[in-house]
Formats: structure tokens, C-alpha cells, sequence
């Protein structure tokens, strides 16, 4: 499995309206994946309509619509999936960086 991390050099944010367009849900869709966690806005404002997100944000969504189609998943179980490939990915890359410094003390 290849993960592509997401990286914005230009800070790009989306709103409500556009988060929605691009991945092709409703509104209340984007709220209730705030309500569980799987989602963040950028900054806490009570109003929904003042929600700003990131590209994380939006690569997450995707991520979520895919499971929950393909897997079917209730929200909760989208919650806590995502949960653990998160740590999944953080120790890949925990792994691949004390094998990147074990190369280096044995000079290889």
C-alpha cells in the first residue's frame, strides 16, 4: 500500500460550501465527520457556515466516503478506523526512520 502524504505549500482553505462541492457531499455529511472527529475546521467557530478546512481535511473526507462505501461503515466505525491507519501510518514511518538511522551508525 502506497501513502501519498498531503502537503499545501499555499495553506489553501476551503469553505463549507467548497469542501462539499469538492467531495461531492452534503453539508450535513461534513458536519456529522466533524461531530465524530474524523474532520477538523482550521479554527473552533461555533457556525458551520464560518468552518474553514484544509487539504488534510479534504483528502480525509475522501478517505472516509471511500470506506464507508466500500466497507459500509457507520460513522463511529469510520471514526476508529481511521484512528488506527493513522497510527498505522505514524509507526511506518517510526519504523522507516530508525531503520534510516540504523543504516547510518552502521555506515552503510
Amino acid at each position: 500500500m502506497v501513502t501519498v502524504e498531503v502537503v499545501d505549500p499555499n495553506g489553501t482553505r476551503f469553505t463549507l460550501h467548497e469542501i462539499c462541492e469538492r467531495g461531492e457531499c452534503h453539508a450535513e455529511f461534513v458536519i456529522k465527520l466533524v461531530d465524530y472527529g474524523i474532520i477538523s475546521p482550521i479554527e473552533d467557530v461555533a457556525e458551520a457556515r464560518q468552518w474553514q478546512f484544509d487539504v488534510a481535511s479534504l483528502a480525509r473526507l475522501r478517505k472516509a466516503q471511500r470506506l464507508q462505501r466500500d466497507l459500509k461503515m457507520n460513522l463511529p466505525g469510520l471514526a476508529m478506523s481511521l484512528e488506527l491507519l493513522d497510527e498505522v501510518e505514524d509507526m511506518r514511518r517510526e519504523v522507516a526512520r530508525l531503520n534510516h538511522r540504523i543504516r547510518q551508525l552502521m555506515g552503510e
